[in-house]
């Protein structure tokens, strides 16, 4: 079974989760998933919603200045 995944949201590379006894680890690559970096899943499933919402908050947060001028 393998021991390390990758986790690609909207296209991009978010990051590797490593297999740990309780869980598994995230590893942040690319910058706009930090947040989620050494936080610890259940699942690979798992990880992959938190890195697909956390791409979905930045997406959101990108689009204020946006909405702000009309």
């Amino acid at each position: 079974m393998a021991d390390a995944f990758i986790i690609v949201a909207g296209g991009l590379t978010a990051g590797i989760i490593t297999r740990e006894p309780r869980g598994f680890r995230f590893y942040a690559s690319d910058a706009a998933f930090t947040p989620l970096e050494g936080r610890l899943f259940r699942s690979t499933r798992a990880a992959g919603r938190a890195a697909h919402a956390a791409l979905t908050t930045i997406s959101r947060r990108q689009r204020r200045p946006e909405q702000a001028r009309a």
